[in-house]
């Protein structure tokens, strides 16, 4: 079987490497980002095709035809343990439907709740895996570790696939102050021989440019390589093993909904993506381009709303722009990674436009595409933004409409649904389970204001026992366990390290020399 080769979003790889590569690296040489050559198709017939099998079998067929340079037993064995008992249900991403046209994708029943487990159950497995083909092939002689900035989820979801697994070891970063406390306690608690946890002072866009600067040290990386045996490599969704797992579910959710007749078999759908780093949105794109009936990408901002600005504007600017926390911290980002994959696919694959305009990002912090790519961000989305208190105020209502608790963001993603929709059914991307936020939930439901103090009483409350209140007080379902249990772990990681690279740097070798 011929393989599907990688190149990069900007022109530096001059070699295109096989899927093992691409994972293994995580980020392209000189900063791009890894994209197939080739994004295979599907008919519409082999995608409803789909919904006969289970999800691991879904993912498996969808990976072999991206040709992924692995036996196909291995991929069926690797999606199976992916997708196996650690999710609370069988059906691993179920559709709730709360009209015929309004349909909640729920990506959180993997073992920490959030959107992010979809993938990172996944790309630990098929790193391990191409870590262990890559050195049978003599092309491997050393270790690695996972470097990873997060704004609340992904942390979690990665130390939680990464943890205790052989040649790798795991260091997390997320903004002092910037996630929940039920984030932070998943985090801080996170068990595993191998894995490490950073508070960085500073936002999210300050842990990710400087994991970024890192990557791209390469004076740091030969003596990592030389003194410690150790390659950095991201779990982050600029590493296409993060991203490919997400095309599945949204190919695997059409499937579901034509067996399910919540729409006929070729009738276009919308996609509406709560998004700040724009990977889960991308994914949905790649899933349109193979052939899912996806018309339009809603693309849903909160405050921080530069994603929102750009596809109505054509220009992308944070030179004078507030970074805002909101209650919905997992979006907010002002440096949206993913976008770069986008633009290289809507400008033909231009690599030479790709590192002028990320340029430009770094240097002017702004820039502006040309009309006829902006014609083509215009073509496939649209996008509007959530300010926190119609956040607040959409959990409240959906919740006192149709008895649904949503977390903040896909609270955000609904009300930017229903501002954007068209005649299409839409499907709403649901990234967290709502007990990973309890505390603006509960201003929700009890009509207190976005940002303001929580009643003493509750204030004191520990995320886990606001969570078990709000549940008593709705009849939701229970919370999950590895959400409720947390109280009763122990908080094994509390250092707060600055963001620049130095300090990360030196972060990574104290962590890699205490493994010995």
């Amino acid at each position: 079987m011929a393989e599907n080769l990688y190149i990069d979003t900007r022109g530096n790889v001059t070699e295109p490497v096989p899927f093992t590569q691409a994972v293994i690296n995580g980020l392209a040489q000189g900063g791009g980002l890894y994209v197939p050559q080739n994004v295979p198709s599907l008919t519409l017939e082999q995608i409803c095709d789909l919904a006969k099998l289970p999800y691991a079998e879904r993912a498996a067929a969808i990976y072999k035809l991206f040709d992924v340079d692995m036996p196909a037993e291995l991929v069926d064995s690797l999606m199976a343990s992916t997708y196996g008992e650690q999710w609370d249900t069988a059906d691993i991403a179920p559709i709730s439907s709360l009209d015929e046209n309004t349909h909640i994708l729920e990506l959180w029943h993997g073992p920490t709740s959030a959107f992010k487990d979809m993938a990172l159950q996944c790309l630990p497995r098929f790193f391990s895996a191409s870590a262990q083909l890559l050195r049978e092939r003599g092309q491997l002689d050393h270790e690695f570790m996972i470097l990873v900035a997060t704004s609340g989820d992904t942390g979690k979801a990665a130390l939680e696939g990464f943890k205790d697994v052989d040649g790798v070891s795991i260091g997390v970063m997320y903004p002092d102050g910037g996630v929940s406390d039920i984030q932070y306690k998943q985090m801080a608690t996170q068990r595993g021989s191998n894995v490490q946890v950073w508070a960085v002072r500073g936002n999210f866009d300050d842990c990710q440019t400087g994991a970024k600067n890192t990557f791209n040290d390469e004076a740091f990386a030969q003596k990592l390589a030389a003194e410690q045996g150790v390659a950095l490599s991201s779990a982050n969704s600029i590493n296409w093993g993060r991203l490919l797992p997400q095309v599945v579910y949204y190919i695997s959710a059409y499937a579901q909904m034509v067996a399910d007749g919540k729409v006929e078999a070729g009738a276009k759908i919308d996609v509406c993506v709560p998004t700040g780093n724009f990977g889960n949105i991308l994914a949905a794109w790649y899933a349109k381009q193979i052939g899912t009936p996806i018309d339009m990408l809603l693309c849903a901002s909160n405050t921080n709303r530069v994603l929102t600005d750009f596809i109505n504007t054509g220009t992308y600017d944070i030179s004078d722009r507030p970074f805002v926390l909101t209650p919905s911290p997992s979006m907010d980002i002002l440096v949206s990674s993913n976008l770069e994959r986008q633009l290289f696919e809507l400008t033909g694959r231009n690599p030479q436009a790709i590192a002028g305009w990320m340029n430009d990002l770094r240097e002017q912090k702004k820039f502006q595409v040309d009309k006829e790519t902006f014609a083509k961000v215009r073509e496939a989305f649209r996008a509007d933004s959530v300010g926190d208190q119609e956040c607040l105020d959409t959990v409240k209502e959906v919740f006192d409409q149709y008895g649904y608790l949503l977390d903040p963001h896909t609270a955000v993603a609904y009300r930017a649904a229903q501002n954007l929709r068209g005649e299409n059914p839409v499907l709403i991307a649901s990234t967290a389970h709502w007990a990973k936020f309890g505390n603006n939930v509960y201003r929700a439901l009890h009509n207190i204001a976005a940002g303001d103090d929580l009643p003493a009483e509750v204030a004191a409350l520990s995320g886990c026992q606001l969570n078990e209140l709000i549940q008593k007080e709705t009849n939701a379902s229970a919370v999950p366990a590895g959400l409720a249990e947390l109280d009763d772990l122990d908080i094994r990681f509390t250092q707060v390290i600055d963001g620049n690279t130095a300090a990360i740097e030196e972060s990574v070798v104290a962590f890699v020399e205490s493994l010995k």
